[in-house]
């Protein structure tokens, strides 16, 4: 890197030397940029330094594969224009990383420039374009045929320019540009964003709405008994007629039904015999505080496998999976469930955990037992 002042302008080469091109074309890049010829010139009067994408410029070159001579220049104030050049144009550009680069095409090489990240205003001027174009392809060790200049300096953004003019190849790359439609506006952009945001979320709502539907059995339930989510699932699974008319009956009556689901459980783990659970049942019974074991979970466990005298039997799972599990671990936590602030929270935890306590095949005999129990569940459509 080399620094000369000329008029009060000092200037800085960045990069100077042959560089290879391919489809006429290289690029400056401040962020991960995808090459897209119509979106980088959208809008412009110049075709040969496309601006319109923002943090990266697209340059064509005449020939199309081969070395081209190449320098790139940062200059503190505006240079003057040099009219040996053949082609000049204008254009403004602002890197959006804080690493920018000159690079190849399909990155097959890049040399990084040393550019702030503030507004520039670009000029990229070329000479021998049509020899390039005609020449084609050149190889290693061939003389260069167009060289070309890219200034940079600071400056606000104003509209893309020609300055000059001379070869076909650049003028056929000019009325390309003009052909281009206008980018969008910063209003449309915000508008394409907001419309993909919605259409990302509509597309998460029935990805959701997809697999909870599956997991509630092909139907969505009601919605009360939706919001209990998965504790009603496995209820609505083995019978959605039963589970409904919990739903649908009064506080009162679901109050029952999980009192009753809660000691059924208990009275088939035998667990009712003992003064230090019934007491807890009657605690239930009566909507009160549960009583010391029952104030935790944790310390309910513990007292019943600290107690000789509580039964151990063992139950098949309702998946069938496990043939030897403990029925009371099943049963106990049927009176927390029942003693649920909600209602039909705790019917539906209380009647969840019974039907397990009754264990694999015995789902049936559970929910007629239940029916019989509270005929305004069998009286219900």
């Amino acid at each position: 890197m080399r620094g000369n002042t000329w008029g009060g302008d000092s200037v800085r080469t960045l990069t100077t030397g042959p560089v290879g091109v391919h489809y006429g074309q290289l690029y400056v890049q401040s962020h991960e940029f995808v090459s897209d010829l119509g979106a980088s010139y959208a809008g412009q009067q110049n075709g040969l330094c496309g601006a319109a994408v923002p943090g990266a410029l697209f340059l064509i070159t005449g020939l199309h594969t081969g070395d081209v001579g190449f320098s790139t220049e940062l200059h503190d104030s505006e240079p003057p224009v040099d009219d040996t050049w053949e082609e000049i144009v204008e254009a403004s550009f602002t890197p959006v990383g804080a690493t920018t680069a000159l690079v190849g095409w399909a990155g097959e090489w890049q040399e990084p420039l040393d550019l702030a990240e503030t507004d520039y205003r670009v000029r990229y001027c070329g000479i021998g374009m049509d020899s390039g174009h005609e020449t084609d392809n050149t190889l290693d060790g061939e003389p260069l045929v167009d060289h070309y200049l890219l200034q940079f300096w600071p400056a606000p953004p104003e509209p893309d320019r020609v300055i000059k003019v001379t070869s076909g190849t650049a003028a056929y790359w000019h009325d390309y540009a003009r052909q281009q439609a206008p980018p969008p506006t910063a209003e449309e952009r915000a508008e394409t964003e907001r419309q993909a945001v919605l259409e990302h979320e509509r597309r998460q709502v029935e990805a959701r709405l997809a697999v909870e539907t599956r997991d509630w059995g092909g139907k969505l339930p009601s919605e009360p008994l939706r919001a209990l989510g998965w504790a009603a699932i496995p209820v609505a699974l083995l019978d959605r007629a039963a589970a409904e008319a919990i739903a649908r009956a009064d506080a009162g009556s679901q109050r029952g039904i999980a009192r009753w689901a809660a000691r059924r459980a208990y009275e088939e783990a035998q667990l009712t015999e003992h003064d230090w659970i019934a007491a807890a049942l009657a605690a239930m019974d009566r909507g009160e505080e549960l009583p010391e074991p029952f104030d935790t979970t944790s310390k309910a466990f513990d007292r019943a496998w600290g107690d000789p005298g509580v039964a151990k039997t063992l139950i098949t799972t309702r998946d069938g999976r496990y043939d030897n599990f403990s029925q009371q671990a099943m049963a106990i936590p049927a009176i927390f469930e029942a003693c649920a602030d909600d209602p039909l929270a705790a019917a539906i935890g209380a009647v969840r955990v019974s039907v397990d306590t009754f264990g694999f095949g015995r789902e049936q005999e559970f929910l007629a037992e239940l029916r019989q129990a509270f005929p305004v569940l069998a009286d219900q459509p």
